[in-house]
């Protein structure tokens, strides 16, 4: 039984995640490096070939380039948004001892220096387009960790993550840039760049729909409209979007069109953006039939299946198992193809060619997804109501 499975491969991450204390390597870390640090310190391209050859290869070279392991801020938050949905299922005191400690982490971590509550990571980090220095926050990592602990308190009633939860609308109204298309806007990534990233826009759009319901500022929701307003216009004929409006990050991929749409949901759920719904479902039928094989396999980009990351199933089931009971088989199958193909019996692997898999157990990037997504399955299947609060203070 599948439920059955989910449950013992659980019960085996968390015993993972715990002996780690939650610590661990990232695809993006070799910024940590202090060789790399010094050879790349005037050279962006440098530091891009770094990234990508440590990114991609199958063996850990991290030890021998003095890269530690190291807490991940998006990674905990991802962490204590499962714990949180566990304890609601099981009501066990070992699940609410962990979310303590790891509200407390993430009051360790929050970037210092800008408005309200923000996290970034704990590592420099090029991309294609910019270098951001460590803990630089991004709208990406603030907008997860906002909905982890929104949910945290939802379910467990521990107003502490609501008061760490309630200062991120600070951050995002207060330090990103806007890129503006007529009376629309788009939030940028961090507040050192300008890029227009539909999936970094909508989640933040998403984190301030949620902070409606406890914030008494009358603008919010419109800001959150014109910010929708923005990507929905980008959206394709078809359902689809690019990643970004930049000349060299035009391609589609799963888990950033998951991360589109789930955003969109949420959106929509506080009651903002109804106009969208039809634009919505063109989108989620574009993702169900463009990102995955019969077989559950979950495509990386639309036109082509590998190499398959492991953030490409553990988005789908996050998104799909509350979408109906329409794709209720093809969660399934996905499930099984993941659970199957990309974990150890202890740990998840970070990626799968067509003939080499990367078994590196990152913490952030693979154990921390996965363990996201098959919560939230199980809190989906047990039809338990969301934003229920009862106080355990």
């Amino acid at each position: 039984m599948l439920q059955e499975k989910v449950n013992s491969c659980l019960d085996q991450i968390s015993s993972y995640i715990e002996s780690c204390d939650y610590a661990g390597y990232d695809p993006y870390d070799v910024m940590e490096s202090p060789f790399i640090k010094r050879v790349g310190a005037n050279s962006k391209w440098i530091r891009i070939t770094a990234t990508q050859l440590n990114r991609r290869s199958p063996i850990n070279f991290r030890p021998l380039l003095g890269i530690p392991k190291g807490h991940n801020p998006k990674g905990i938050g991802l962490f204590l948004w499962g714990y949180a949905k566990l304890f609601t299922i099981k009501k066990e005191r070992k699940y609410l001892d962990r979310i303590y400690y790891l509200l407390e982490k993430l009051k360790q971590m929050k970037s210092r220096g800008y408005s309200g509550n923000c996290w970034g990571y704990n590592f420099d980090w090029q991309s294609r387009t910019f270098l951001r220095p460590k803990w630089t926050p991004t709208i990406v990592n603030t907008s997860f960790i906002g909905h982890a602990l929104l949910d945290t308190y939802e379910f467990t009633g521990i107003s502490t993550a609501l008061d760490m939860a309630v200062p991120v609308k600070d951050f995002i109204l207060g330090d990103l840039n806007r890129i503006k298309k007529g009376d629309a806007f788009c939030f940028s990534y961090t507040p050192l760049d300008t890029d227009a990233v539909h999936n970094a826009n909508l989640l933040g759009a998403s984190i301030l729909a949620r902070l409606t319901r406890y914030c008494p500022d009358v603008c919010l929701k419109d800001t959150v409209l014109k910010s929708m307003d923005y990507s929905m216009q980008c959206q394709h004929d078809d359902g689809s979007w690019f990643y970004a409006d930049t000349n060299i990050q035009g391609w589609k991929d799963s888990f950033h069109t998951g991360f589109n749409l789930q955003a969109i949901r949420y959106i929509m759920d506080s009651g903002i953006g109804l106009e969208y719904k039809a634009a919505y479902n063109k989108g989620v039928e574009y993702y169900a039939k463009n990102f995955f094989l019969k077989d559950g396999t979950s495509k990386y980009y639309h036109d082509r299946v590998y190499p398959i990351d492991i953030h490409s199933p553990a988005q789908a089931i996050v998104f799909f198992c509350r979408e109906g009971s329409q794709y209720k088989k093809m969660t399934e199958k996905v499930i099984n193809w993941m659970l199957d193909k990309m974990y150890s019996g202890k740990y998840f692997y970070f990626r799968k060619g067509r003939f080499l898999t990367n078994r590196i157990p990152y913490m952030r990037w693979s154990q921390a997804w996965a363990f996201h997504a098959l919560t939230e399955y199980v809190l989906a299947e047990t039809g338990l109501k969301l934003n229920k609060i009862e106080s355990i203070e």
